[in-house]
């Protein structure tokens, strides 16, 4: 088997999701349970084969695994710069997992590049294929600490240009789609030979010649087997998996590559359990010796190309048409609305390459009075979008400057071009063509880069290009009736988005009422400093910033700058001050005023004339809230506002807070009916009469707040918990699935105490609770408790690490107990203690 190779790619991807106005992403309702889809996917995936399980043949856990050790890949530049930030223990397993094939594959790493954003690269203009390749290996640099020996290209589109580009960066390899081979000659041919995606011998690299005279090596993925993967349920099973990979060997003594590319997603997020089967497919690859388990730049090392190949220019692997899918009507879609045209993609993809091109003209002619090299500057932009800090930004800008200026004067106006055309790029995103109407959330995401990239030209310049823009945007018609056309979906979802620094200030406003915020804030890529800020309430104990059901007034004076572009307000002459005023009734209702600038003087004469208003010190509940801000209604002319102003998340987060305000008195009164209706409960119970079921959801409540609670105490009472439950059960009541993310999250603080601490106690409770939920009438997820119960075993039994625990019998047979418990098996168990 030494000349027998299997590699198995994963490209792990998700577009970029953030605000552009914020750069954060924002709550995605479709994604629910989670926040956001970023951080699905990551949860049914990505994290899933940072941990993935081997089972015996019982069906318990024998092992868990770091796929990502075991496979190729490659991630999203910006899927991981979310992780680094919101999904930290994953990122980390991913660079550990390169860092360690390195040692295993003669120092070539699992982990290659990809293009930045996912921009189409033969659709692509010249400059962006330059940059797009260039941030793609910086920001590989960034993580990994190496170069890249390989890029992964969007959807695979190819065209010369593009591997132009990554050759003339260093990129010795890529992987293509075996349809995208267009004609192939042997070393000891003169004559090109044709060939097709069922004809291409994908057991080897290729070489590609290119024009310039620089060339590259290409892998063509093997297609039924990958297909088979990603849409026919080959994952259902890791053996099968593995001895399809293995019949793709041909009869030949020569050394052989079997390997297959698809979507990362679907070993997990797109089909269930497949990072098991992965795991349990490699597991078996390696147990029957069917190959060695090996990545490309390994391969290409040790096994140069000898063959050449010629590709079809403008081609990918998921467009049957080319390139189609990303500008035409091809009849390419997901299959969801099969009634649906993609009549749209033109005028998207026109509007966008218009714009793409005035945005350019104005960096240039703008840019070459700051820049040496404006197109040079933008491609090592990147150094600054991986890292913002202030002082790095300043000597980015110094380095890169025209000549001798003070870019600290310069910053703004430098970043705003350079940031307009980041955006000018992510607007080119191809998930915004690939699905099936322009009033998806994907369209609106890119066409929300591309309204923040006006949105900057129009600050530079004083140029609007947007009516042009949405003129073009008139023929992209929705599938939707009621969405209407591009121009109006942009007006309608995606222009009322766009913050400026007043919007920053009216969100700071509002959220303060239930915020206790410091002199300096960061909210979201905003500093907020403020100046002054002065509250008047009614009512005890109001002046809490949790919400308390009061009339609340705020006044106050702040300023706020961009962590992005370095704007303030002090542009053209502004005074870079916002003052507010806001107001919170009874019954939740909020309104806030507020105005750019001003003298102090007229900030404390609006002050007072609020609190006079006001009624001094308490507020007037007769009197409507802009009866109270009249005085600002006159003075502070740059809007009125309400809560549904507020950012997104932050809605959601006074929502909840308010919920919870209510939820907690419903609770008091549960919990008073309960215990007064309790012995009357009793007594009927005995005389085989009908309880109210009032009485019983009163009694519902009040137990199983009581028994959430108990589990959250510092020390977990298991008896306490146990007479609760006894109690609910009495009544006809049980526990609900309402209670699991309590139960998991319990677990998962135990196991950070038990190894911090390694104390019998810690062991015994979470045995008990472990125990507990194995009696409860729903599923809980033990997900994270059985990977805490690996990462612990491995470092309290590693080989010569015992210690004195390993001596303590007691300590020993609970953490036995606990592993069966969680499902594991005795050998693995077993495993740890040898």
């Amino acid at each position: 088997m030494d000349n027998r190779y299997i590699v198995i790619h994963a490209h792990m991807y998700q577009p970029p999701r953030e605000n552009p106005w914020l750069e954060a992403i924002e709550t995605q309702d479709s994604a629910s349970p989670y926040h956001d889809w970023n951080e699905r996917v990551s949860a049914e995936c990505y994290a899933a084969n940072a941990h993935a399980r081997i089972l015996d043949d019982k069906g318990r856990i024998s092992r868990i695994v770091n796929n990502y050790k075991d496979i190729s890949f490659n991630f999203g530049p910006t899927l991981l710069s979310w992780m680094e930030e919101f999904s930290r223990p994953v990122y980390e397993a991913v660079i550990e997992a390169d860092r360690t094939s390195r040692e295993r594959h003669s120092g070539h790493g699992n982990a290659i590049a990809q293009c930045y954003n996912h921009m189409i690269m033969p659709l692509a203009s010249s400059r962006d294929k330059v940059t797009q390749v260039a941030w793609g290996i910086e920001d590989f640099r960034r993580r990994f600490s190496r170069d890249p020996e390989g890029m992964w290209l969007p959807e695979t589109a190819v065209d010369t240009e593009t591997l132009e580009a990554l050759a003339g960066q260093g990129i010795k390899f890529t992987i293509l789609s075996p349809g995208q081979a267009h004609h192939v000659k042997a070393p000891w041919q003169d004559d090109w030979t044709h060939v097709d995606e069922n004809s291409i011998d994908t057991t080897m690299p290729y070489l590609i010649r290119l024009p310039s005279g620089a060339q590259i090596a290409a892998f063509f993925y093997n297609g039924p087997v990958s297909r088979a993967i990603a849409f026919e349920g080959l994952l259902k099973s890791g053996v099968l998996m593995a001895e399809r990979l293995a019949q793709i060997f041909t009869g030949e003594q020569r050394p052989q590559l079997a390997h297959i590319a698809t979507d990362g997603e679907s070993y997990g997020h797109h089909s269930r359990f497949g990072d098991m089967a992965l795991a349990y497919c490699v597991h078996h690859i390696r147990k029957n010796n069917l190959a060695k388990v090996a990545n490309y730049g390994e391969f290409l090392e040790k096994h140069p190309p000898q063959w050449e190949v010629r590709i079809k220019d403008n081609t990918s692997w998921s467009c049957f048409h080319g390139v189609e899918r990303w500008r035409s009507d091809c009849g390419c879609s997901t299959g969801g609305h099969p009634e649906w045209n993609q009549k749209w993609r033109a005028p998207l993809r026109k509007a966008l390459d218009w714009l793409s091109g005035r945005l350019a003209e104005v960096f240039e002619k703008r840019g070459k009075d700051i820049f040496k090299d404006p197109w040079q500057a933008r491609d090592r932009y990147i150094e600054v979008v991986l890292e913002r800090a202030e002082e790095r930004v300043l000597k980015f800008l110094e380095s890169h400057a025209l000549k001798k200026q003070n870019m600290a004067d310069r910053g703004v106006e430098a970043l705003r071009l350079l940031e307009m055309q980041r955006h000018a790029m992510l607007m080119f995103t191809s998930c915004g063509w690939f699905f099936d109407d322009i009033a998806g959330i994907e369209a609106l995401q890119v066409l929300q880069y591309a309204c923040r990239a006006l949105q900057l030209c129009r600050e530079l310049t004083g140029e609007d290009f947007e009516g042009h823009f949405l003129q073009i945007l008139t023929k992209a018609q929705s599938n939707v009736k009621e969405s209407g056309d591009g121009a109006g979906i942009y007006n309608a979802q995606v222009k009322v988005k766009t913050i400026d620094l007043g919007k920053v200030a009216v969100h700071y406003a509002i959220s303060s009422l239930f915020e206790d915020y410091a002199r300096q804030h960061r909210l979201y890529c905003y500093d907020v400093t403020r100046l002054d800020y002065e509250t008047l309430v009614s009512g005890p104990g109001a002046a809490s910033p949790e919400g308390d059901g009061e009339d609340r007034l705020a006044a106050g004076r702040i300023n706020v700058r961009s962590r992005i572009t370095w704007e303030d307000g002090k542009e053209n002459g502004g005074s870079g001050i916002w003052q507010f005023a806001v107001l919170k009734k009874r019954g939740h209702e909020i309104v806030c005023v507020l105005s750019a600038g001003g003298p102090a003087k007229e900030y404390e004469y609006f002050k007072k004339a609020v609190k006079e208003m006001a009624g001094g010190e308490r507020l007037f509940s007769g009197r409507t809230d802009l009866e109270v801000l009249k005085p600002g209604v006159k003075k502070f002319a740059y809007g009125i506002y309400t809560m549904r102003d507020l950012f997104l998340d932050e809605q959601r987060k006074v929502l909840e807070a308010v919920v919870s305000e209510t939820l907690e008195e419903s609770m008091i009164h549960y919990a008073q009916i309960y215990e007064r209706a309790r012995v009357l409960m009793g007594l009927l119970k005995d005389f085989r009469a009908p309880i109210p079921k009032p009485f019983l959801v009163a009694a519902e409540m009040s137990l199983v707040r009581q028994i959430a609670n108990a589990l959250r105490e510092e020390t977990v009472d298991m008896q306490k918990t146990a007479v609760l439950r006894e109690e609910l059960k009495k009544w006809g009541l049980e526990l609900d699935a309402g209670l699991e993310p309590v139960l998991r999250e319990r677990l998962k603080s135990l196991f950070a105490s038990l190894r911090e601490k390694g104390r019998a106690a810690d062991l015994k409770a979470l045995r008990g609770l472990v125990r507990f939920t194995s009696t409860l009438p729903f599923p809980v997820n033990l997900w994270a408790a059985q990977n805490g119960y690996w990462e612990l075993g491995r470092s309290l039994y590693k080989k010569g690490g015992q210690g004195k625990r390993e001596q303590e019998k007691e300590w020993s047979e609970e953490f036995r107990g606990l592993g069966e418990d969680l499902h594991f098996s005795g050998e693995a168990v077993r495993r740890f203690q040898s």
